[in-house]
């Protein structure tokens, strides 16, 4: 019997955290199960099946998903779509022995989130897993409470339907519980990309990344979208001012490709020969631009994690409690604020406390990755063991 495996999100969609969560599990079946038929269902197949090699579906019918409905011919069509997905999807799905959704924030909506876009995707994943006897398993994914009625019903129950569940962090573990979905079998384990391999790179430990986000707030925010926006980047637009008036050159990094604007306006406003700009196409990428600067300010969940993973001290400018969450996990809770409100001048305290500490931050990163990293080696011995069939020649 050949064995299929199915992954599962928002592939190949421009976001480099969803996709280093898929080159994680692509790295343990291609280790440890190489004979495995590997197969996608995400938001960008194209970019997926280039990039990584494997067959890939479009997770939607409508390719006019994500945007904005307007008029009555795209509100049929999005409707109508709906319905498509759900045969699109169970066909998917009834060729698969086992669907794996790789980490990210899928049981989340810390970000703008529609009930029928994503949510109602995974519910029907979960829903024809259970239905056709296919295994899905939710693999160190990320969760937060929900308030929204429509996607709070569609999450928890897309949740109890799977077969496999495990979070990346006890916060995740408890939102659930709290939304009414038995946790008590369901283990924590850090996120995927702590299985990445950590890329080494002659380090200037003068240089400072800061990883920047388009970031408009929540749910609950959108009417103050734009006014959260154009604070959150003047605070950084004046952070970077002031690291090149200290004469440290700045790369500015970002974790999604909507993040460009918000790294076009820094270098045009503070314009100085001083700063650079990484656009990575992987998070790999990413890792390595990280590699070689000494310290790093993050906003995007991803970005953070990144500068942890390659031991970076770091300062998080959170937008969820996940961030927070990390950071503390990592032995960094006091290097922590708010995309929604950055204190800059608290902000430049916190660095100059994070630089004077660097020697032994980096030395308590290192435990606590080796550490990560074993963890993750335990819940792929797990999931080869009781999710995956053994192959039959």
């Amino acid at each position: 019997m050949t064995v299929r495996v199915g992954v599962f999100g928002l592939l190949g969609s421009g976001n480099l955290g969803n996709d280093g969560s898929l080159e994680a599990v692509l790295g343990f079946l291609r280790a440890e199960h190489p004979q495995a038929k590997v197969s996608a269902f995400c938001g960008g197949a194209d970019a997926v099946q280039a990039r990584y090699g494997i067959p890939a579906m479009r997770l939607n019918w409508y390719s006019g998903e994500y945007r904005h409905a307007s008029g009555l011919r795209s509100i049929a069509a999005k409707a109508f779509g709906k319905v498509i997905d759900v045969f699109r999807t169970a066909w998917w799905v009834r060729r698969q022995n086992v669907v794996i959704v790789p980490g990210m924030g899928v049981l989340e909506a810390t970000l703008p989130l529609r009930p029928w876009g994503f949510p109602y995707a995974l519910f029907l994943l979960s829903l024809c897993g259970r239905i056709g006897r296919t295994k899905v398993a939710l693999v160190s994914v990320g969760a937060d409470r929900i308030r929204v009625p429509a996607t709070r019903f569609l999450v928890r129950h897309a949740t109890r339907l799977a077969a496999y569940r495990s979070f990346r962090d006890e916060l995740s573990r408890s939102a659930m519980a709290d939304m009414g979905v038995r946790v008590t079998d369901d283990r924590v384990y850090p996120d995927l990309a702590f299985a990445l391999p950590t890329p080494a790179a002659d380090e200037d430990p003068r240089a400072v990344g800061v990883g920047v986000m388009a970031y408009y707030g929540g749910n609950d925010d959108r009417a103050r979208g734009e006014e959260i926006y154009r604070a959150y980047v003047d605070a950084m637009t004046e952070f970077v001012r002031y690291l090149v008036g200290q004469e440290r050159p700045v790369r500015l990094f970002i974790g999604d490709r909507i993040d460009r604007e918000v790294v076009d306006e820094i270098v045009e406003t503070v314009r100085s020969p001083l700063i650079s700009a990484a656009v990575p196409g992987t998070l790999g990428e990413l890792m390595r631009s990280m590699a070689e600067v000494g310290t790093v300010v993050g906003t995007r969940y991803h970005n953070v994690l990144c500068a942890l993973k390659v031991g970076k001290p770091t300062i998080a400018i959170g937008y969820a409690r996940k961030n927070d969450v990390l950071m503390a996990d990592m032995g960094l809770a006091e290097f922590c604020q708010e995309a929604r409100a950055v204190d800059v001048p608290r902000l430049i305290v916190q660095f100059e406390e994070l630089q004077r500490r660097a020697p032994e931050l980096k030395a308590e990163l290192a435990a606590r990755n080796e550490a990560c990293g074993q963890q993750l080696k335990d819940q792929f011995a797990l999931l080869s063991r009781t999710l995956i069939p053994a192959e039959v020649s």
